[in-house]
């Protein structure tokens, strides 16, 4: 007995095959769509690799300058240097299509494309330490944005390639084999019913010839009586 339950019919039969035959279609469809995800996400993580290592040595600088702005400073000094901020900045984030997936993309733009505006503090009671240190923040806050779009978009990607690959596995190991069985369990019901019908009609026939015989028998022994003991010719043996 197959897995599934079917009738076994010409109808389910048609109708399993059919299914069959979109599954096998949608299974490889399926193994397209992971492959190329699975490129996708490669290249995604390569890239977020080396963003990721730009993004690091670009805050130690930073983090350095500012602990050896720190050290020349005084405390109450440095904090009021970046207590007001005068540059701001807006993020906007749409979304991109990945193979069926929607990935973020985040813009962002400062309110003045002065590059003097990140500093927010005049320079005569500062550090050029501090300014390294605001200059690097500056430079690597990009980078960083960037960082966080392909961090998300290989998180997205890697959740979207174990679903596929949930799907694949279950299509082929799961409803394409239990198809397969009650498509090869319906065509050995129909060819065993087709065998037992040939089999009925054959020995329909037989009794019916063998009627036809016993039938013939009596009336040439009638035929025998009537004619005193000679058969009559026109009725056969």
């Amino acid at each position: 007995m197959p897995a599934i339950n079917v009738n076994p019919t010409r109808m389910e039969l048609t109708r399993l095959k059919g299914r069959l035959k979109t599954a096998v279609r949608g299974h490889k469809l399926l193994k397209d769509k992971r492959d190329e995800l699975m490129k996708q996400f490669l290249d995604v993580v390569r890239e977020n690799r080396a963003l990721r290592k730009k993004v690091e040595d670009g805050l130690m600088q930073a983090y350095g300058s500012f602990t050896v702005a720190s050290a020349i400073m005084s405390s109450e000094m440095l904090e009021q240097s970046l207590l007001y901020p005068k540059q701001s900045v807006e993020l906007d984030m749409t979304f991109q299509n990945v193979m069926s997936v929607n990935v973020p993309v985040y813009h962002f733009r400062t309110r003045s494309e002065d590059p003097g505006e990140v500093y927010p503090y005049g320079f005569a009671t500062t550090s050029g330490e501090l300014d390294d240190a605001v200059d690097n923040m500056a430079s690597v806050f990009q980078d960083m944005l960037k960082l966080a779009e392909i961090e998300k978009t290989s998180q997205l990607l890697a959740e979207e390639i174990e679903k596929t690959r949930r799907r694949v596995n279950a299509l082929e190991y799961v409803k394409i084999p239990q198809m397969e069985e009650a498509i090869q369990y319906i065509s050995m019901k129909l060819d065993e019913n087709e065998r037992s019908a040939t089999i009925r009609l054959m020995k329909v026939k037989d009794m019916l010839l063998q009627e036809a015989i016993e039938e013939r028998q009596e009336a040439n022994a009638r035929a025998v009586e009537a004619f005193g003991g000679h058969p009559d010719p026109d009725i056969p043996v």
